[in-house]
């Protein structure tokens, strides 16, 4: 049995003082976030996750077990709300990695510094097989209950004008407007919208993310306090990505992207690591929004945003390297991406890094082969890039298939530009093709007719064979040899030099006479 150390950074409790502002480092944010560093009221808890082994089958085990060394949760978990670990812990108690036991524990230790008080309750039933809680559980909800009531008290003023659409309409763009025009007609100040703020984000800690996002986007229209509005931000963008409102949230990044482009932070690494979390969130967009491939390629290539993952998360290389090889109009990028995965290979290799290694850098087909095999383990067990499709009575993931298919055509095309005759058996067991010849005869033909590459094929003989292809001194492809073309382009060398030598000379001679 392997252990394996999750990293679940969860914030210790605070018994009485909600109000309390969360830091990560010296910077303000939002909530539970602040997993990283700093405050007092903030430790890191590690769990220890068991990988499945109680199997009969000792290649299940092993599988199992290597799979789980692929896991990334010990890495991302720091980086994201609280909240946002849930769909990761679903993931990995679907895909049976870990002990059902220990993932149980991790939901428990989590929930129990949120306000989702019988949510916890429910997984310690399940857990313990008991109808019984601990008393502490049960004062818990007595006292998320009284605290929910205090500050919808406090707020109710705010939230009754915010109900009523005719009064929103009242409301300008200009927000010491709207505040004086608050304060004058309702009697509604400074204490209310702060009132506003900290029921908003009560409402998220106890799992009402519809809420949470509606009050904070009114909070934002009248909060003039910059550090407290980028916090809001923080709190409805990770609202939307637990609703899957993928539309809405690609805004809200796109939004927080560019504060945090434009913002003067206290230090660089207060800097760096706002990027860096950014770019951990935007992972449940990019991969569930109908152009995140696109998007994701945009953001993690910008120079300041790929110099943080080289600096602190080398892991993303996995997701970026797979929206590369599924994406094909952005083949430009791979050979930027190729130069990252070099330089950072003694950080951080995936099987997904290593098969690009091995493609464009070692040239090693078999290495290539054997990697492609685990790629697709990998990608059905990762919570971003393993989602499953459910279609009648056939569930698929999609990402899979693309990868698989991309992934061979790289591999098809590298072996084809070094090889000139290639026997189709070889190349099908190169590309893990388990068919019979004809099989992967047609395949390879459909694969030949969509690709550029210029390749004839011997149904006979069973082979395909690439032409001997040159470009010319123009760049232009050329039938005729290099060495050849290169003998044909200095015959008159000697002849135009003579020419350039007397066209400089003879005007020269001329004035030197005429004086």
């Amino acid at each position: 049995m392997v252990l394996l150390a999750v990293l679940l950074l969860v914030q210790e409790q605070v018994a009485t003082d909600y109000d309390l502002a969360f830091f990560i480092g010296l910077e303000l944010f939002w909530g539970n976030r602040g997993y990283a560093a700093g405050d007092s009221a903030l430790v890191v808890v590690l769990s220890g996750f068991t990988s499945i082994s109680a199997t009969p089958s000792v290649t299940k085990e092993e599988t199992t077990e290597r799979m789980a060394d692929y896991d990334l949760t010990s890495r991302i978990a720091p980086h994201f709300d609280r909240h946002l670990v849930f769909p990761l812990l679903e993931f990995l108690q679907e895909r049976e990695l870990y002990a059902n036991d220990e993932i149980l524990k991790a939901k428990i230790q989590l929930l129990s510094h949120t306000n989702m008080v019988d949510y916890a309750m429910d997984i310690h039933k399940a857990l313990y097989h008991t109808e019984d809680v601990p008393q502490a559980m049960v004062d818990r909800r007595v006292e998320v209950v009284a605290r929910l009531k205090s500050l919808e008290e406090s707020a109710a003023p705010l939230i009754s004008f915010l109900q009523d659409a005719n009064l929103v309409q009242e409301l300008r763009p200009d927000r010491q407007y709207n505040i004086q025009m608050l304060h004058d007609r309702f009697q509604i100040g400074a204490d209310q919208i702060e009132a506003l703020y900290q029921y908003a984000k009560f409402q998220f800690e106890c799992g009402n993310y519809s809420g949470a996002a509606d009050y904070l986007y009114q909070y934002r229209a009248l909060c003039t306090n910059s550090e407290r509005s980028l916090s809001a931000l923080w709190g409805k963008l990770a609202a939307e990505i637990l609703m899957q409102n993928w539309d809405i949230a690609l805004e809200e990044l796109n939004r927080l992207k560019e504060i945090i482009d434009s913002k003067s932070f206290s230090s660089p690494l207060n800097h760096l690591q706002n990027r860096i979390w950014l770019m951990h969130w935007s992972l449940f967009i990019f991969f569930n929004h109908e152009n995140g491939r696109n998007s994701i390629i945009d953001l993690f290539f910008q120079d300041r945003y790929l110099n943080a993952i080289q600096t602190n998360a080398p892991h993303l290389l996995r997701y970026v390297a797979t929206a590369v090889i599924v994406n094909k109009r952005r083949r430009n990028m791979l050979k930027e991406l190729v130069k990252v995965i070099q330089q950072e290979q003694q950080c951080y290799k995936d099987p997904i890094t290593e098969l690009i290694e091995s493609l464009y850098v070692n040239y090693d087909f078999d290495g290539a082969q054997k990697k492609l095999k685990e790629c697709e383990q990998v990608i059905l067990n990762d919570p971003f890039l393993g989602k499953r499709v459910e279609d009648s009575n056939f569930t698929t993931v999609p990402l899979r298939d693309e990868f698989l298919e991309n992934a061979r055509l790289f591999i098809f095309e590298t072996y084809c530009r070094i090889h000139r005759c290639i026997d189709i058996s070889v190349l099908a067991e190169k590309l893990n093709l388990n068919m019979t010849h004809d099989e992967a005869l047609v395949w390879i033909t459909n694969l030949i007719r969509n690709s550029k590459l210029e390749a004839k094929i011997d149904a006979v003989s069973g082979t395909v064979t690439m032409p001997v292809v040159h470009q010319n001194v123009n760049g232009i492809k050329s039938d005729t040899p290099v060495h050849e073309q290169i003998i044909e382009a200095m015959k008159n060398l000697n002849m135009r030099t003579y020419l350039l030598a007397k066209n400089i000379t003879e005007p020269a001679q001329a004035a030197q006479a005429s004086r």
